[in-house]
Parts: structure tokens; sequence; C-alpha cells
């Protein structure tokens, strides 16, 4: 598709005025949705059930017309109770867990057409996060109490078992699309996964601690949140979680990324930005 006139003149415009047309790049990104776990306590791998709020806020930099660098936050809560598994065992198991989560995301977008040349585009994307959790529960009065103090698989105190790190790497991808409104303004959804290098979200990992010897060096509310099940203490050794099979977390997002940029051409023309004009971007500039 060929460049208009006025389109070509707005952008030899913007390079006389504002020499660092990087700006023009640069977007502030949303996202708003649900978040959900993978793990001991969530036998299905995807599902909506148990899911919580979460939201991000960002900024991206168009590097091309197919890739984007972008950073994010996000905040938000997950959560999973055996009680709600339709796996009998795990809910004669009965455990649960609660957790805030705040994430630092670094990744790239590439996106599979231009938004030089169309109004929407499929892109995928993969980065580096830092990720924290700190996970908690309700004892039997109802009290809120949070779980890796409790060491309920033994951990600070069985040798060979350390505590486990609440701040721990992840590797987050996906997919989505975007839907340009005009020039500076984009929609869309987005479905993204988060493989983590941990399997303590849910402070469920291995084998039962001893009851005496947890007892001893914890507590007694210790063994209250390592086995809330009906029946009696199970035997030191027994699985408790699945050690080899490492917790995730998804998100489901709305997206909404806008370009703070005005340029110089806009601003003394009285176009406005909102305006939908026939091409995206600028020629030569993304």
């Amino acid at each position: 598709m060929r460049p208009s006139l006025r389109t070509l003149l707005y952008c030899i415009l913007s390079l006389l005025v504002y020499p660092d047309t990087n700006a023009q790049n640069t977007h502030i990104g949303f996202r708003f949705g649900l978040a959900n776990y993978q793990g001991d306590l969530q036998e299905r791998r995807f599902t909506f059930n148990q899911a919580k709020m979460v939201g991000s806020i960002g900024a991206r930099y168009d590097l091309s017309e197919h890739l984007t660098a972008r950073g994010f936050i996000s905040y938000g809560t997950i959560k999973a109770a055996d009680a709600e598994n339709k796996n009998t065992s795990l809910q004669q198991r009965n455990l649960s867990f609660e957790s805030r989560i705040k994430e630092l995301e670094l990744s790239m977008q590439y996106n599979i057409f231009s938004l030089n040349d169309q109004w929407w585009t499929p892109y995928a994307f993969a980065g580096v996060a830092f990720f924290n959790f700190k996970p908690y529960a309700f004892d039997n009065n109802n009290n809120k109490t949070f779980l890796q103090p409790l060491s309920t698989e033994g951990q600070g105190f069985i040798a060979g078992k350390d505590d486990y790190k609440r701040t721990v790497l992840t590797i987050p991808f996906g997919i989505g699309a975007e839907y340009a409104l005009n020039e500076d303004m984009r929609i869309g959804l987005e479905l993204g996964y988060r493989r983590t290098f941990t399997d303590y979200i849910d402070d469920v990992s291995t084998n039962y601690v001893d009851q005496a010897q947890l007892l001893n060096a914890r507590g007694a509310t210790a063994v209250q949140m390592a086995y809330r099940g009906t029946g009696p203490y199970p035997a030191a050794g027994a699985l408790r979680g699945n050690e080899k099979n490492k917790d995730g977390y998804y998100f489901v997002q709305l997206t909404f990324t806008i370009r703070p940029y005005v340029d110089w051409y806009k601003r003394t023309s009285g176009i406005s930005s909102f305006k939908k004009q026939k091409r995206v971007g600028c020629p030569g500039s993304q």
C-alpha cells in the first residue's frame, strides 16, 4: 500500500520538529482479566473454575512492523481447593491455598501482520519474569494462616529440605490478537501461560512429614494445616503432592494500548489522534 501525500508530509514535519521519533513507537499498555493456577490442587490443565482477577500495567516499544519489546507489572490472586475437584482422593485430602501474586515481565511480541497495512493481527510472545507469591489458607477457626513459616513438609528442620523461595524466575509465553482502533489505540485479547521453577505455589510438593516431629518443630497449627482431610494423619513419607510436575499459572486478559505521543503536525493542524487514518503507522518509522 502506497502512503498518501498527507501521511508523508505529516511524517516529514514530525522528523523536523522532533528529531527523536522513538516516542512514536512507545505505547502504554493495560491488561485486565482472570488468573488461574495449575498444580497439585487443580486436576484440570485449563479451567475458569476458581479463577480470580488480575490486572497489569506496562509499556511497549515497536522495534519494527512485526516485533515489539514489552514490559508489564501484574498483580492479582490465584487459589485452589481439593474440595472443588471431582477426584475423591483429592477431596479427602482437603487441602487449599490462596495467594496474592506479583509479577514483573519482560518479553518480546511478534505480530503476524503489520499494523501499517492491516487493522488487526494475531501475535505470539515469550520472555522472562520474576514472580512473587505468599500462600495462605484458613484454619479451623477461619483465621488466615500463611503456610511457608509452618514448614508443612519439613522444610527447614528436616535434613535436605530447605525453605522454598517465594520470589522465583518464570517463563511467560502465549498468544493473542490486537485490533487497532486508530493510529494511537489498540484493543485485544491475550492468553499467557507462566512456566515456573517451583512446586510450592500451593505449599504442596512431596511427602507428609512425621506428625510428632512437625508438632515439636512448628506447633499444632502446622499439623492442622499440613493435613486437613478426614481420618487419621497420614504416615510419615506418604505422598502429599507430585514434585515431578512444577506448578504454573496463566492469565486470560483483555488488553488496551495507547500511544501517549502527540506529534507537532496533529497539534497545529487540528487533526485528532483519535481519527482513524488509512494507515496505522508512519512509513519508515516503525
